[in-house]
């Protein structure tokens, strides 16, 4: 399999539900793969909103929020996975110019295409005091696929797949992050078939 997936690393790429993924969690979602491999994928749902703004999360964390421009962003529903936790999508922060390579969080996965996805609870408090990363998108929650089987949904024509582009996750309302993403495959809503079928 590793010949041919090295074709169809969908990492740093959107996965765009068709209109016949009817589950709850994934009808019209928009999800950015952080990580695609031959043993499965994991990403983090862009456009779901929860019922709590970035104030209240740090309110449960018992930590200030001191980033007036985060105040009532929504947390996101990021998808069915470990819905308690924490995830934070944003770009790439680095400690020390001469050495890039080196997180300067706790726990962060480094994603091909200059974002990182933190889980340590130390972004936060760079968030509380004013400082971290200026671009952040905060999910509870994550989607994972196992092996093949993200390949297979596609197959069946849930998903439409586009390179990620980073205006869609951080400078696009939640509610227009969908037709943002079709419109990167220059398609609107309207033009796809709730049919799944093959041509």
């Amino acid at each position: 399999m590793s010949s041919d997936f090295a074709l169809t690393n969908l990492t740093h790429h959107f996965l765009i539900a068709m209109p016949g993924l009817e589950d709850d969690v994934f009808a019209r979602s928009v999800v950015y793969l952080c990580e695609h491999s031959d043993r499965g994928a994991l990403g983090l749902v862009i456009n779901k909103p929860s019922d709590i703004s970035l104030r209240n999360l740090f309110d449960k964390v018992e930590l200030p929020l001191r980033r007036d421009d985060l105040m009532d962003t929504p947390v996101l529903q990021g998808g069915p996975v470990q819905t308690d936790r924490g995830f934070v999508l944003h770009e790439a922060v680095f400690a020390d110019a001469d050495k890039p390579a080196d997180p300067v969080y706790a726990s962060t996965m480094t994603i091909p295409g200059g974002l990182e996805m933190t889980t340590s609870k130390d972004v936060l408090e760079a968030l509380s005091s004013g400082a971290g990363p200026r671009k952040v998108l905060v999910t509870l929650g994550y989607a994972a696929w196992g092996e093949g089987q993200l390949e297979s949904e596609i197959g069946e024509n849930f998903w439409l797949t586009v390179a990620a582009d980073l205006g869609v996750i951080f400078d696009t309302p939640v509610a227009e992050r969908y037709d943002k993403a079709l419109g990167l495959l220059g398609m609107q809503a309207w033009m796809l078939s709730t049919e799944a079928g093959h041509a």
